[in-house]
């Protein structure tokens, strides 16, 4: 079975197909095809409410580029979702019609709820029965989600982002928000460890320890986001080989990611290298097999 998943951003848009392997009991995921976009939607967005026409038309290419690739690999099922950026504009409809239209493809535009049960599909395979919070920050919206005994116990999405820009009075409301929020559902005096998503925190990652992934401690990243902060946008992309769309954005995902930290009590972060990507197969295997084995993403 081939399954494939469109996940658009308010930074970029991701697009994958898989084939899906079932042997006994066992699933695995192989990726077949891997694309990110840096169309950053949410530069238009966050800034005017609307999609400007030029990345509208690039928009409606970029998906016509994937629908071919789609068509061309056979897909057995496929899965479009908009996210952030898409949710705030005026035209957004309006931009989707325009998709389907052009090439057939439907984009569905979900709520950070649904984002965050989508990201929750494969951040389970990753939980232990320590008290985690999960922190996926994306370019419009963070979505945190708490875990005790691999129960979610809550779930939030924040309008916090590495695209959108907050004055300050906004940003110290969504932060007491966000703070406010994690006081009243965390688990009492206990330790917690977060989980990372999202493609600043694999860079970050990559950076302190020279993976993609694994376990990063706090002071780690707070000493990568002063070393970014001291850094030109032009020094970031030379000297440390960031995209240019990840070069500037890198900074403010950085904070995010301390900060909510810090709020919550947690030392360290472990970061798995899925995102909603991965949720959205998962989401579309579960609605093709009704039976569930073990799963294993070999990407």
């Amino acid at each position: 079975m081939k399954l494939a998943a469109i996940d658009i951003g308010s930074n970029g848009v991701r697009f994958q197909v898989t084939n899906v392997i079932r042997y006994g009991d066992d699933t695995t995921f192989k990726r077949l095809h891997f694309m990110r976009f840096p169309l950053r939607l949410g530069t238009d967005v966050f800034e005017k409410k609307r999609v400007s026409p030029e990345t509208m038309d690039r928009f409606v290419r970029l998906m016509t580029s994937f629908k071919m690739i789609v068509d061309l690999y056979n897909v057995d099922d496929c899965f479009a979702c908009a996210t952030s950026a898409m949710r705030e504009a005026e035209n957004g409809d309006e931009l989707i019609a325009m998709v389907k239209d052009a090439c057939g493809l439907e984009i569905e535009i979900i709520s950070g709820d649904i984002e965050a049960d989508m990201i929750n599909k494969v951040i389970s395979f990753h939980l232990t029965d320590q008290n985690h919070i999960h922190i996926d920050v994306g370019g419009g919206s963070t979505e945190l989600i708490l875990y005790k005994n691999k129960n979610q116990l809550a779930a939030k999405s924040f309008r916090l982002g590495s695209v959108r820009t907050l004055n300050p009075s906004q940003e110290k409301a969504t932060w007491a928000e966000v703070n406010d929020w994690l006081k009243e559902n965390l688990p009492n005096q206990e330790e917690i460890i977060a989980l990372g998503t999202g493609g600043n925190i694999k860079k970050l990652s990559e950076l302190a320890n020279g993976v993609k992934g694994g376990t990063v401690e706090l002071v780690q990243l707070e000493q990568m986001r002063k070393k970014l902060s001291t850094m030109n946008y032009e020094e970031r992309m030379n000297k440390l080989n960031l995209n240019a769309d990840r070069a500037d954005v890198i900074i403010p995902a950085s904070k995010i990611y301390i900060n909510a930290m810090k709020f919550s009590g947690a030392k360290q972060i472990i970061v798995p290298n899925v995102g909603l990507k991965d949720g959205i197969i998962t989401y579309l295997y579960e609605k093709n097999i009704s039976k569930k084995g073990k799963f294993r993403y070999n990407n």
